[in-house]
């Protein structure tokens, strides 16, 4: 019995080990732990609840953005888009139920709608022209932040019913208050991490990312997912325009005009590859807390923002070359 049971017990261990460490979230998670454990000793003030839920609350709507942005660049698309479309949904639902055209309730589910009509043209015409992904969103992001700006007459809209609000409200836990937009998010996070792991739609998203002609002949409609993630991106985008607007308490047509890079930084540094086929939503939130974070961290250290904004430049590019290395060596 020792005999034959030694194999097994040599090889369980490092078995277990090396799939922990060779996950594509093992480095973004070890990355994370030192950037906090580095704020943690730089300054005193990094490491409270109150500091790590403004984090939270500071990255909810990126991290939103993430979740759409992820399942485009599973594909080995991209979405350009993002944040445009967000901040059209967020005026477009401020401004309805702030006017009283409709009620509140009313414009929040037909701010999703058009956000979602937003991503479902993106999906036709990269499936059924074809026309490339970048081409198509960077002309779709012309066009929401032109129709924004067409909307709102250039004019923050304020004054909102509570019922937009109301995701921005706290409620104390453990010490610390937590927004209910926060729970929100992450609840996003927790539904699309179990779609993308636990069901077939999930690995059919991965497959079309690892090749399209491949998954075709297995039987996967490619045509209809592709258009399906992209409408369905764009829902996900509607729910982070509802969360700005919970955040910020107004409608602004100036929001989000960088939110779509940001997004996409959040999802390359949780370790999802450009390439498609490789990645997570678990993944894309642990990259909006990196960049999250580095920006609160060396908010309180007094580092001037434009070299926060150098330090994620310098992560995102750290994190491509990483990816493309890691793609030569299982080749």
């Amino acid at each position: 019995m020792t005999t034959s049971t030694a194999p097994y017990a040599d090889l369980t261990g490092p078995t277990l080990a090396r799939r922990i460490m060779t996950a594509p979230t093992a480095g973004p998670l070890a990355a994370l732990v030192l950037a906090c454990a580095f704020f943690s000793l730089a300054t005193d003030q990094f490491l409270s609840g109150g500091n790590f839920s403004l984090i939270i609350q500071q990255v909810m709507v990126v991290g939103t953005l993430a979740i759409g942005q992820t399942l485009i660049i599973l594909t080995a698309g991209i979405d350009l888009s993002c944040g445009a479309v967000m901040a059209f949904g967020s005026i477009m639902i401020a401004k309805m139920a702030a006017e009283g055209t409709v009620p509140p309730l009313v414009a929040i589910a037909l701010g999703l709608a058009v956000c979602a009509g937003f991503g479902l043209v993106n999906g036709l015409l990269v499936k059924l022209i074809p026309l490339p992904p970048f081409i198509v969103t960077l002309g779709m992001l012309n066009v929401a932040f032109a129709l924004t700006h067409i909307y709102s007459k250039e004019q923050t809209v304020s004054d909102l019913p509570s019922q937009l609000t109301f995701l921005g409200n706290t409620f104390p836990l453990g010490g610390t208050d937590v927004t209910y937009g926060s729970l929100v998010a992450l609840a996003l996070f927790a539904v699309f991490a179990y779609l993308l792991s636990s069901t077939s739609w999930g690995r059919h998203v991965y497959a079309l990312g690892n090749s399209s002609e491949a998954a075709r002949l297995n039987g996967v409609r490619i045509g209809r997912l592709t258009i399906g993630l992209y409408a369905l991106a764009g829902v996900v985008y509607g729910i982070a325009a509802l969360l700005l607007v919970s955040r910020t308490g107004v409608g602004d047509p100036q929001a989000g005009q960088t939110d779509n890079l940001d997004s996409i930084t959040a999802v390359v540094l949780g370790g999802t590859s450009l390439f498609g086929g490789r990645g997570s939503v678990l993944g894309s939130l642990i990259g909006a807390l990196i960049v999250g974070v580095f920006r609160n961290g060396l908010q309180l250290m007094g580092v001037a923002s434009i070299y926060q904004t150098l330090i994620t430049g310098v992560l995102v590019i750290l994190a491509v070359t990483v990816d493309q290395i890691s793609r030569k060596r299982t080749r």
